[in-house]
């Protein structure tokens, strides 16, 4: 298993860092966890094929973490440049179906993959539920952010990966979190946002889960004026990565 973070920022510009993107290598397959604006050119810096998405994960709504679904699903329809024919899975909580609706409203049919291609799974925003794609078992859990926020772990050749979207403290999350050999945590602020983590929450949230390593990400920039590991490991005391666009982690 191999974690590619393509975008570790927010939806603040950046030259450094871009908007949320995680590409997982997992069981042969390429899932990735949500998609932020810039984030389909983004992987073409990182050998990441867009048209080699088996499944995209939605951890929730808003623009930093959507933004690229539009121009995804809007060149799926021309075979120039997508070259999959095999169904994508999206995942997403109960009520997407709704929200994708408003795009179709707005966009028509550009946004309408060719029939068949998008397998769409509305998940229950209480969690609980688990996804089998061969020898990849994607779970989820709610997080404390918005209504509907959820966290994604994915697992497979025996390993497991965990990913928080946006949250604050959350139980949730620490019991999804649990025996997962990588936890990747948003950590937006060094100062309290309520709905999102500090770097000591951060690192109390994993030293609650018991996870061996940490990837801090989702930097908004004044975490790059501090040494937000040296925060965190007030409180994890194991392995803590500061995430940087391109960097790639063997789980």
């Amino acid at each position: 298993m191999e974690l590619t973070v393509v975008g570790s920022g927010t939806g603040v510009p950046s030259l450094r860092r871009g908007s949320p993107g995680y590409g997982v290598k997992a069981g042969g397959r390429l899932i990735f966890l949500d998609l932020g604006p810039g984030v389909l050119r983004a992987m073409l810096r990182y050998d990441l094929d867009f048209s080699d998405i088996d499944v995209l994960a939605l951890t929730h709504l808003h623009p930093d973490h959507v933004a690229d679904l539009v121009p995804f699903l809007f060149a799926t329809r021309y075979s120039l440049g997508y070259t999959r024919t095999e169904p994508f899975h999206l995942l997403a909580a109960r009520g997407f179906r709704e929200f994708y609706g408003h795009l179709q409203k707005a966009f028509g049919q550009w946004v309408e993959p060719p029939q068949g291609l998008m397998q769409l799974w509305e998940l229950d925003p209480a969690g609980g539920e688990e996804v089998v794609l061969g020898e990849v078992v994607i779970k989820s859990a709610p997080t404390n952010h918005t209504e509907g926020s959820l966290a994604f772990r994915v697992e497979a050749e025996g390993k497991a990966l965990v990913y928080s979207g946006d949250t604050d403290e959350s139980d949730s999350l620490v019991e999804l979190a649990k025996g997962a050999d990588l936890l990747v945590l948003e950590c937006a602020n060094p100062f309290k946002v309520p709905g999102h983590l500090t770097p000591l929450e951060a690192g109390r949230l994993a030293a609650r889960a018991g996870v061996p390593r940490l990837v801090l990400s989702h930097f908004y920039p004044p975490c790059d004026e501090v040494d937000i590991v040296a925060l965190a490991a007030a409180e994890f005391f194991g392995e803590i990565i500061r995430a940087e666009d391109g960097m790639r982690v063997v789980v």
